[in-house]
């Protein structure tokens, strides 16, 4: 029989380690949230969407030339994240758990920006198309960025900050090469950073839903081109 004391110490135990995490992931929310708030903003308010049209207007002004590297920058953190062990730079969680963390971050991104590109409906400043908020690349290239800042920030600091330059990158090309607001990038960027966020905090839940004791798991990268575009796929099957 459980005692009633040992069950009431248990449970104010669970509860504190509870508002503990809580507590932990609040504020990795405030930085994506004003990120995400000002790209909604320069959909309403007249103020903000005419820094979109001034930006524009001054890139076209000085007319630079067009670029494709930020089709692959936005994947460049994770490539280091899945290749640096091999220089003997190890990151914080195991090869299958930042496999879980970067595939699930992936979902999540995809998840919260394509339904946004369709429902916002805004054009893209060259006229291409009516799926220009938020910017798909800059999201990726974030949350990329990311990832690798949470998996080396520890013991490698520097190099965990690298990741960010890439991101940048990718964004500001984006506008400079006509394909987005600015609204649209900043926006792209808080959605980046929050669907890692949210990865890492569901990566325990993940692994007590899939790890359990019977299952064996196995984990599948490759590589893929398509399009003009490089991307990475990971497919995670249980066999009961």
């Amino acid at each position: 029989m459980v005692r009633p004391e040992t069950s009431l110490a248990q449970i104010a135990n669970d509860s504190s380690m509870l508002k503990t995490t809580s507590n932990n992931f609040k504020p990795q929310l405030l930085i994506p949230g004003v990120l995400i708030g000002y790209g909604a903003a320069s959909l309403t308010i007249r103020k903000i969407r005419d820094i979109n049209s001034t930006t524009r207007n001054e890139i076209a002004e000085h007319n630079p030339g067009h670029i494709k590297l930020d089709n692959y920058t936005q994947y460049v953190p994770a490539v280091l994240v899945f290749g640096l062990d091999a220089l003997g730079l190890k990151a914080k969680h195991s090869l299958k758990d930042r496999a879980i963390v970067f595939a699930t971050s992936q979902l999540l991104s995809t998840a919260m920006v394509t339904p946004l590109k369709h429902l916002t409906h805004e054009e893209r400043p060259d006229g291409s198309s009516n799926l220009s908020f938020p910017s798909g690349h800059t999201t990726t290239a974030f949350s990329t960025a990311q990832f690798m800042f949470r998996e080396y920030k520890d013991e490698h600091f520097w190099l965990s900050i690298s990741g960010y330059g890439f991101a940048v990158f990718t964004g500001v090309y984006r506008t400079l090469n006509n394909r987005h607001w600015v609204g649209d990038v900043v926006a792209g960027a808080g959605f980046g950073i929050l669907s890692t966020e949210l990865s890492y905090w569901l990566l325990p839940k993940i692994k007590r839903t899939f790890g359990k004791k019977g299952n064996d798991a196995a984990l599948s990268i490759a590589p893929w081109y398509r399009h003009g575009a490089l991307g990475v796929g990971l497919v995670y099957s249980i066999t009961r």
